[in-house]
């Protein structure tokens, strides 16, 4: 997890959106469910309450255990890691089930679900990689070696936030599996995934199934109302308005930076940054028997202009 303040900030998510947050998810999980009220047990091993994906293919069975360390090959080499021994397939698994039944890695069959997860990890791997370009097996294999931000640069605390306001003592920097800033980032998250985020932001550092839960709720979730999660901008469920193809935003794995990093990655042309989250995108899905041919259209956002401006930039 890089220290540098660009880093920072590219994790960091618009402060004048924030409160919209809660509302575009619980709206967003009533219109995912779907389907009828009552559980509706299927031959998949898993149940689930009114949503259409309860009969789909679930994660695990498309993505082993094996295929997470492969992806992940390097996190537990205590020479260069710095969270050896944390980050496990099934932690993953654990918080994944919480939004199968809202179609993450449950939409569109098997191959969708498979890219999806690819895309997730893509993210992820590329957020929490110490890799370099001499580093054995690759740049790209050391994904998951960071659960915080090591010599944070500061406290990350906005005291002008009065609804999630600073807890004297606590700092908010970078921590999980989509490293998390602020403390009003940790008080909206926090309140998505039902934990203290805000009191106790090092849950994120101390428990990795809460860390990718946490993870997995922000690219599921719209950062404003009429607007797409990551996930639906991925998986099809959402159409450009004439606005946004002005904008140069089209649905695929570029749109997904655009709403996790906006700005602060995306409009600015073939930048490193952006391009170290795709190549991590492809790897995944070379590793996972897909093939990077099947990576899609749309897969950067050099051009796009970003759906919400960053209302704070640690670089100026």
């Amino acid at each position: 997890m890089r220290t540098s303040r660009a880093a920072a900030a590219a994790a960091s998510l618009p402060l004048l959106l924030l409160v919209a947050l809660l509302v575009a998810a619980e709206g967003r999980r009533h219109k995912d469910g779907g389907g009828d009220e009552e559980a509706k047990a299927c031959d998949k091993g898993w149940e689930c309450s009114g949503s259409r994906f309860c009969c789909n293919d679930t994660i695990t069975d498309y993505f082993k255990a094996y295929q997470f360390e492969e992806l992940f090959a390097h996190r537990n080499d205590r020479s260069l890691a710095h969270a050896a021994g944390f980050w496990d397939y099934h932690a993953f698994i654990t918080a994944a089930a919480l939004f199968e039944p809202r179609g993450f890695g449950t939409t569109g069959g098997k191959e969708v679900g498979m890219k999806e997860v690819a895309a997730f990890l893509g993210h992820v791997g590329a957020k929490t990689s110490c890799g370099y370009s001499v580093a054995t097996g690759g740049p790209l294999a050391w994904g998951l070696c960071y659960n915080h931000e090591l010599s944070p640069s500061q406290s990350y605390c906005d005291n002008s936030n009065e609804l999630y306001p600073c807890v004297e003592g606590v700092e908010y920097y970078g921590r999980g599996a989509l490293p998390v800033y602020w403390n009003y980032n940790y008080g909206i998250i926090g309140q998505g995934i039902k934990q203290d985020l805000l009191n106790h932001p090092e849950l994120l550092e101390q428990n990795a199934t809460l860390a990718f839960e946490a993870a997995i709720w922000r690219w599921m979730t719209p950062m404003k109302r009429k607007q797409p999660s990551a996930h639906d901008v991925f998986v099809g469920n959402w159409k450009p308005t004439k606005n946004d193809t002005l904008s140069k935003r089209y649905p695929g794995f570029g749109a997904t930076m655009n709403i996790l990093y906006g700005d602060l990655i995306c409009g600015q042309g073939s930048i490193d940054k952006m391009n170290v989250i795709v190549s991590h995108y492809q790897h995944y899905l070379d590793l996972m028997g897909v093939g990077s041919d099947k990576a899609g259209d749309n897969l950067d956002c050099a051009d796009q202009v970003a759906f919400n401006p960053s209302s704070k930039n640690l670089d100026s």
